[in-house]
């Protein structure tokens, strides 16, 4: 099975000036954690979709992960949807892949979800996940009477965790240029084609200092792995 890892990402708003997935998490870039879990389920070939330039860096950073990694570089940006057609441009195998943001942090089983993939057949499966407030919520009762805090909880929504299996039909429906989010993906659940995978693990997407320290702990600790 192959994988197409988004990398185009910059890691400016960490104060770095390399790409985001580039940037260092414990003593390694935060893309080799992906890759790393890729490689154990199996994944034989990681496509990078990153910008032009940034091939080399990208395969001397991820190499020698347990997989092969091949950056396809973008001669423009194409945004999130384009950058994933072009990168499936480069497989080397038909089926389903894996899909998944370059900046995204997850303990996810991919054997479990490409099995609920399979099982259920749609053209695409989408991770989801569950936030946690960043403040603390206050229980109001009858007459606004406050019946007691809860500090941070887990919010009753589900969100996008940047993750996705996508089949072949998913795959064709990809924009050339332009966010499949506001494509693909709308179509596909218009249609009924589009299902999710709900993950009640760990999920962190990497976009500010305080992200970064929070993958910082996780990964440390081994609570990402």
């Amino acid at each position: 099975m192959e994988a197409l890892l988004l990398a185009g990402g910059k890691g400016e708003r960490l104060g770095a000036t390399v790409p985001k997935p580039l940037v260092q998490v414990a003593g390694r870039p935060l893309a080799a954690y992906a890759v790393e879990r890729l490689a154990a389920a199996g994944v034989a070939r990681v496509l990078v979709a990153c910008a032009a330039g940034h091939e080399d860096a990208f395969e001397q950073a991820l190499g020698g992960l347990g997989t092969e990694v091949v950056a396809v570089g973008e001669p423009e940006p194409l945004g999130r949807g384009g950058g994933l057609r072009l990168a499936a441009e480069s497989r080397e195998e038909e089926g389903p892949v894996y899909a998944l943001n370059g900046d995204e942090v997850l303990d996810l089983d991919l054997a479990a979800l490409l099995a609920a993939h399979e099982e259920r057949g749609p053209a695409a499966t989408l991770v989801v996940a569950q936030l946690r407030s960043p403040f603390g919520i206050v229980e109001l009762g009858a007459g606004d009477a406050v019946e007691r805090f809860r500090e941070a909880p887990v919010l009753p929504h589900w969100v996008n965790a940047g993750f996705y299996v996508l089949g072949e039909e998913a795959l064709a429906r990809l924009p050339e240029k332009g966010d499949h989010e506001h494509t693909t993906f709308p179509e596909l659940a218009a249609e009924g084609r589009l299902l999710a995978y709900r993950h009640e693990g760990m999920w962190l997407t990497v976009n500010t200092p305080k992200d970064l320290r929070a993958a910082e702990e996780a990964l440390a600790t081994g609570v990402a792995r």
